[in-house]
């Protein structure tokens, strides 16, 4: 059993400085991660890869750092994969509490704003969500709309950033 452990740790460069791992030891690491990722992200929620809200992107930024120092040997190659699930398991978690609760998932993932009412512009909220009317008149344009604010019963700042549009139905 020891023996096999040598040979791992040999074959994978565990134990080692990282600026002594070579090409293909980084590259088996590499191999390992990934597959042990995809594992962990099926555990997860596949949700965070599309970026729904900011804790989903947060996940995504972090878990790719921690990841990732497992490969190039900046940190422990397992403590480093514990940490990475430890992750994940926690976004599952607060995924799961934020399913059940309203104001826990308002505080962890933000709330829409409606930028339009009736096609008319809520300055106040644009204002504080940074959005121009020219941002306004792109979202309608890629949602398919003619940018004529009239047509507009609402227009809301989602969560993830998208401007979704409602038309009026004449």
């Amino acid at each position: 059993m020891e023996e096999l452990r040598q040979i791992i740790n040999s074959v994978l460069g565990l134990g080692i400085e990282n600026k002594d791992i070579n090409a293909l030891q980084m590259s088996l690491r590499a191999v390992i991660v990934f597959i042990l990722a995809i594992i962990m992200l099926r555990i997860g929620d596949k949700r965070f890869m599309g970026k729904s809200t900011a804790l989903d992107v947060m996940l995504g930024i972090v878990f790719g750092s921690v990841v990732s120092r497992a490969i190039t040997g900046n940190a422990p190659f397992m403590p480093t994969l514990i940490a990475s699930l430890v992750l994940v398991l926690l976004h599952w978690t607060l995924s799961a509490i934020a399913f059940r609760s309203r104001g826990f998932a308002t505080m962890i993932k933000g709330h829409d704003r409606l930028l339009m009412r009736d096609g008319q512009m809520q300055h106040d909220v644009m204002k504080k969500s940074h959005i121009t009317e020219h941002d306004l008149k792109e979202a309608l344009r890629i949602n398919g709309e003619p940018p004529d604010l009239s047509r507009v019963d609402a227009a809301h700042l989602e969560r993830n950033g998208d401007i979704s549009v409602i038309s009026k139905k004449f």
